[in-house]
């Protein structure tokens, strides 16, 4: 198993133990939160740094 996927299990099992622990709205901002904060930083760059990034994780696929 890849190091990324058990960071992804890790981050679901995290996520269901909030919404036991405390209320299930504050868990849901905090999943919210999480996934957006990559969303908005990628929507901030300009089209030429995205062009980029996107080239980055194709040049990946092949490695």
């Amino acid at each position: 198993m890849s190091t990324q996927t058990k960071l992804v299990i890790g981050g679901v099992v995290v996520g269901f133990l909030t919404m036991f622990i405390i209320p299930w709205w504050v868990s849901a901002l905090i999943i919210l939160g999480v996934l957006g904060a990559p969303v908005v930083g990628y929507m901030m760059l300009d089209p030429s740094q995205r062009k980029r990034v996107r080239a980055q994780g194709r040049k990946r696929l092949g490695s």
